[in-house]
């Protein structure tokens, strides 16, 4: 048995295979990178751009016609010049007709040689890897500002690298603005809290305060410090939750009663502000991770309780529908602008900065939800009620197929 040739002829097989699909896979991207140039120039317009719109035989014969045409006129040029000298130094015509055509191959290669010197594609080329290497350096430093302005004309193959990279800059300049405010953001926050505790600390130190202003005070202290813990623990959520592979351990559970146990524990909110409570509870198997989703309704009912004025209602619906838990959230609060809609489940985006800082909001609150909701291949959206308000609608699977990304 030859089992070193049967492995050699495997290998040489695979190497055949192989190297089939790097020429398929070559011409495929020779293939796009001719339509993406043909594209560009149609969009440019002028020469290039008739010489796209010719059928792809005709690319050949013009190309031949033009370097006879060049040829003929440098030959003519030629044959004049050595005419000339011909007068002056007289030679056989032999020996005419052979100079001649050597000049003119002279002529050919002294203009393509200034064509180069004008035009300069190796000057162009370094220009442009200068210019790559000046924006890259800019960027290790943090700035992400780059703009490298690169006609196709002249950028050849490196335009794709050179656009590549200019949606990778553009990219990377966006998630550095998006961290820069999210910094910004969690500073303004914890400030807030900060500054109470520390004014009414200071108050508290005065002997004139009566009994009566004393326990007002400790009770706004103890509530910003609430609102400080709980932007904490939001943060860490949401930090844990944007991990690669966060905690997530589904069971079968009714999500009628957890509810019912949030709206519970709440009661001292909602009782504070007078609410009427409108609930609405159909029975609903669920399978999910009941701690997170433990989260999604404690953040969207606190948010409903904050919102809503003294007097208001506060509704919330679970129903079934199909194979999903359908809940909706809603309050009889201002309502949200149609602008600010798409845009509230961005972390610590404020449709109106000063009544939300002043009702004590956690800033990332609806990004946990999205993301939690998210995780249990589910959706949630806001919109506006009909008359006052806003509902906060989530919908469910009642069974997850598979773990989440």
């Amino acid at each position: 048995m030859n089992i070193g040739g049967s492995r050699l002829s495997r290998l040489w097989k695979k190497f055949e295979q192989s190297h089939k699909e790097y020429r398929r896979l070559q011409k495929q991207f020779e293939n796009r990178m001719r339509e993406q140039r043909r594209s560009e120039a149609l969009a440019a317009g002028g020469t290039r751009a008739w010489f796209e719109r010719l059928p792809p035989p005709l690319h050949f014969l013009t190309g031949v016609f033009v370097f006879l045409t060049c040829y003929s006129i440098l030959w003519t040029a030629a044959h004049f010049l050595l005419r000339a000298v011909n007068r002056m130094l007289p030679m056989p015509g032999t020996l005419r007709e052979y100079l001649t055509l050597i000049f003119t191959f002279f002529l050919f290669g002294l203009s393509i040689a200034v064509i180069r010197y004008l035009f300069r594609p190796e000057a162009r080329a370094m220009q442009l890897v200068n210019a790559l290497t000046d924006a890259m350096s800019r960027m290790g430093k943090g700035d992400f500002n780059v703009n490298l302005e690169v006609n196709p004309r002249y950028a050849g193959q490196y335009y794709e690298v050179v656009k590549n990279f200019k949606q990778m800059a553009a990219d990377l300049g966006q998630i550095e603005n998006m961290r820069q405010q999210f910094v910004a953001n969690v500073s303004h926050e914890i400030q807030s809290p900060l500054t109470s505790i520390k004014g009414f600390a200071q108050a508290l130190k005065s002997d004139r305060l009566t009994e009566a202003q004393r326990k007002h005070y400790l009770d706004i202290i103890e509530a910003e410090s609430e609102r400080l813990s709980r932007l904490s623990d939001n943060l860490l959520m949401l930090t844990t939750l944007e991990s690669k592979r966060p905690a997530f351990q589904p069971r079968t559970y009714r999500l009628d009663k957890q509810l019912r146990q949030v709206v519970l524990a709440a009661e001292p909110q909602w009782q504070a502000k007078r609410l009427e409570l409108d609930i609405r509870l159909a029975e609903c198997e669920l399978e999910a991770d009941e701690e997170l989703l433990r989260q999604v309704w404690v953040n969207l009912l606190h948010n409903a309780i904050k919102f809503t004025p003294e007097g208001g209602m506060l509704g919330i619906t679970l129903t079934v529908t199909g194979g999903s838990a359908v809940v909706h959230v809603e309050d009889t609060g201002p309502g949200v602008a149609p602008e600010h809609l798409p845009r509230l489940f961005e972390r610590f985006y404020k449709a109106d900065k000063s009544r939300n800082r002043a009702a004590g909001g956690s800033g990332p609150g609806l990004s946990i939800v999205q993301r939690i909701v998210q995780m249990h291949s589910g959706d949630v959206s806001i919109a506006n009620r009909l008359v006052v308000g806003t509902r906060v609608t989530v919908e469910l699977p009642l069974t997850q197929h598979a773990s989440p990304s």
